[in-house]
């Protein structure tokens, strides 16, 4: 996923001003209390960063990718 398709997909499945607003408010305890914002700048992938927040929100996975969406790939170790 690159970042760009994470925003978009931020945006389908949470609403643009909701989306946006999580991701520079939303603390993710996951990732060392990180906002969106900041995990990606950090360089965490935007997948891992996506499926926290989405984990986090619980979000269940028939939601997570949108209506026309697959999961991507896990990104390689």
């Amino acid at each position: 996923m690159k970042e760009r398709e994470f925003w978009q997909l931020l945006e389908e499945v949470l609403g643009r001003t909701y989306g946006r607003s999580l991701a520079h408010d939303q603390v993710l305890t996951a990732l060392d209390g990180m906002t969106v914002v900041e995990a990606l700048a950090d360089g965490v992938e935007p997948r891992v960063v996506w499926n926290v927040l989405c984990d986090q929100l619980q979000i269940p996975d028939s939601k997570r990718w949108g209506k026309d969406h697959n999961a991507p790939p896990l990104p390689a170790k």
